[in-house]
């Protein structure tokens, strides 16, 4: 194939990989070029977004990961791109202002140190060669050596390494091949480890993502090691990508399980991004969560809104005397609103609602939880 040719496969590919700043809200959301390749809106520091090429270094893979739709055995199109490719064609990018960065992954080809060792090679052409000082996202691959690892981060901006489970039993449903405490663990601790403050690659953002429904973890699980992630071992983000049935091998978890609207997946995703908000944003730790009996998270309610619910002594909260922790624990109060609140105090007293920018329905709530008195 042609560059151009195999870049549209690879990029094509590379949509099964969120974990980088991309995702979760409109602005966030992928937008495909008009050469068919995907590009990934990233918030900027000032404001405003930008984006990232996004693409796989090679989907021929040596893995046997039984969620993945380009695992080893599987009937795809396979192709590699050289790194003098890939460096290639996003500088021409770049140069015309079309994208912000680089986001670059790869099945595992051979082993994970030669892998590595590609994808470590396009970001030194970038930085050497072309003299690039701009962003770059690599992808750690799961079982790669401590030297592959910081040489990835001596090179990057950010990079991630998908941690797919929470925990070895659940990961072993899903890869006869990699082994999670050697292979996804002991790199992702490693990574926490260089990256944490005052150490030399501080700098540098980590972040993971969990495969979501392909194994039998429960939402509890998922939720106590996002909470570790964060707390020990000062990773930036977690994303959580919907397993979805057709993709994988029929043998998995997640091909079994019975979901008749085809809705379940993608919702159980929505409500882990809302409990990994409230940890980033909100100040909730790990116990505040709201589960079932089974350990998942309520379908039917946000999280916030069933915490709520069942600490009714909580409430209302008084809008004109509460502090910054306690708006936030109103049902239809974010971080904006409650600043707005904090900066409408300063200059008289709160009257109504709507003097917040808050009509309908959201009002509406906030007036079950709360008070203006």
């Amino acid at each position: 194939m042609e560059t151009i040719e195999k870049l549209k496969v690879l990029s094509e590919d590379s949509q099964y990989d969120l974990a980088c700043a991309c995702g979760t809200s409109k602005g966030d959301r992928r937008t495909r070029g008009l050469d068919g390749k995907w590009l990934y809106p990233v918030a900027l520091p000032q404001g405003g977004y930008s984006v990232l090429l996004k693409t796989l270094l090679s989907n021929a893979c040596a893995n046997d990961c039984r969620y993945c739709p380009l695992r080893s055995g599987s009937n795809v199109p396979r192709c590699t791109l050289q790194p003098e490719e890939v460096a290639g064609v996003f500088m021409e990018y770049y140069k015309r202002r079309k994208v912000f960065g680089l986001f670059l992954s790869s099945s595992v080809v051979g082993t994970p140190d030669y892998t590595m060792d590609k994808i470590n090679t396009v970001a030194r052409i970038l930085r050497e060669k072309h003299e690039y000082r701009g962003y770059i996202h690599l992808k750690i691959i799961p079982g790669a050596s401590d030297a592959a690892i910081e040489e990835a981060l001596s090179l990057s901006t950010a990079v991630s390494l998908n941690i797919e489970t929470p925990g070895k039993k659940h990961f072993d449903l899903l890869s006869g091949k990699k082994d999670f405490d050697r292979d996804i663990i002991r790199p992702i601790r490693l990574m926490g480890r260089l990256t944490g403050e005052g150490m030399r690659f501080s700098r540098i953002k980590c972040t993971t993502q969990f495969i979501v429904g392909a194994s039998d973890e429960t939402d509890s699980e998922i939720i106590r090691y996002t909470s570790g992630l964060y707390r020990r071992l000062n990773f930036k983000r977690v994303y959580f990508s919907a397993y979805q049935k057709g993709l994988g091998n029929p043998d998995i978890p997640g091909e079994r399980r019975i979901l008749p609207d085809g809705k379940e997946p993608f919702m159980r995703e929505h409500r882990l991004y809302q409990v990994d908000f409230l940890f980033r944003r909100y100040g909730f730790s790990e116990q505040e969560v709201p589960f079932d009996k089974d350990g998942n998270l309520h379908l039917d309610r946000d999280p916030k809104q069933v915490w709520a619910d069942s600490h009714p002594g909580f409430y209302p909260v008084r809008i004109n005397s509460a502090d910054r922790e306690a708006l936030l624990r109103i049902p239809g109060i974010g971080p904006e609103t409650a600043k707005k609140v904090l900066k409408a105090r300063r200059e008289g007293k709160i009257r109504r609602i709507e003097d917040l920018g808050v009509r309908g329905k959201r009002a509406e709530t906030i007036r079950r939880y709360a008070i203006l008195e």
